[in-house]
């Protein structure tokens, strides 16, 4: 089995998902795992780093026609990739590009393609994904029935290595698109954090849900999460209703995060959100609804009035910091 993953990167920046990924196939045979970044510009730096969180080989694919970041012509060059090195499982850690890349490649390989695992095990000589079904409430086994194999996972599913080999050994790898996949382009993007930390990585994130009474009410999330150095994440609910923008959105239609800490105010706990944050390493909720879902898998339920315990909350946790 050669196992080949995924690096996604922003500038410099390997995102959480791709190297707990990596740090996933790392576990899986002897050690010996390669990756791949791909992007304009010089990847020096990104491919260290990978080789520090993991990685013993790192193929580094840098064109300038590769930025900004489209699936198409990615999936030339892992194709590329995969046929010459003779990789038969390739791992993608969930996002809008990594998902339209690892289609285009399962179809261009003819490969298989099992998506929205959260683990990946081997079991005599074959490899067996898990996912979860029936609205999250159980993990059902899959597997491939082709040579190839692509698997796509949840973000937050594995954690990135506390360290790797060191140095990897890096392969340069010259890029030629085919003339289809240069034919779109993207002419403008817009950042709706920019500037900011992103929800999906965040150590802590505190969310705002439907009980917060109104738009206006997030300034208590936002002065939380300023207070415990977090980030604010919403509800589907609150989304839809304007109050919050959708970068912000966590749950099955928006993003999966795994922070340290998740603290829920106001936030009813429905499964779809649950998906979205069920990985926390620790959940504290403030709700007046003692019948509140997200107390059945919180760490810590608070009953009461929010309006009135987060403004003592934040000031409590001011003072702390500040000693």
């Amino acid at each position: 089995m050669k196992v080949l993953v995924f690096l996604e990167h922003h500038g410099d920046d390997l995102t959480k998902g791709s190297l707990g990924v990596l740090a996933k196939a790392a576990d899986l045979g002897d050690g010996q795992v390669a990756a791949v970044v791909v992007g304009g510009g010089n990847l020096k730096a990104v491919a260290a780093e990978a080789g520090r969180l993991g990685a013993t080989k790192v193929y580094v694919a840098a064109d300038d026609a590769l930025d900004p970041p489209l699936p198409q012509p990615r999936v030339d060059v892992l194709d590329a990739i995969v046929r010459a090195g003779g990789h038969d499982t390739v791992l993608f850690s969930n996002s809008v590009l990594a998902a339209d890349i690892a289609a285009g490649l399962a179809a261009r390989l003819d490969a298989g393609l099992n998506w929205d695992l959260v683990d990946i095990t081997e079991r005599d000589g074959r490899l067996v994904g898990k996912r979860p079904a029936l609205q999250d409430s159980v993990l059902v086994d899959v597997g491939w029935r082709s040579e190839r194999r692509v698997a796509l996972f949840r973000t937050g599913s594995f954690e990135p290595a506390v360290g790797g080999q060191g140095d990897p050994e890096v392969e340069e790898v010259a890029v030629r698109l085919e003339k289809h996949s240069v034919g779109a382009r993207i002419v403008d993007q817009h950042f709706a954090n920019e500037g900011g930390p992103s929800v999906e990585g965040a150590e802590v994130v505190v969310a705002g849900g439907i009980g917060l009474g109104g738009p206006e009410n997030f300034a208590l999330a936002e002065e939380l999460a300023g207070a415990l150095g977090g980030v604010v994440g919403a509800t589907r609910a609150v989304v839809y209703a304007g109050w919050y923008p959708h970068s912000a959105q966590i749950g099955q239609t928006g993003k999966t995060v795994s922070p340290k800490l998740y603290v829920a105010l106001g936030v009813s706990g429905a499964v779809q959100h649950k998906v979205g944050m069920q990985n926390s390493k620790v959940i504290v909720s403030i709700n007046k609804d003692p019948g509140a879902p997200i107390f059945e898998f919180s760490d810590l339920a608070v009953v009461g009035d929010l309006h009135a315990i987060v403004p003592k909350l934040t000031e409590l946790v001011r003072q702390r910091r500040g000693s």
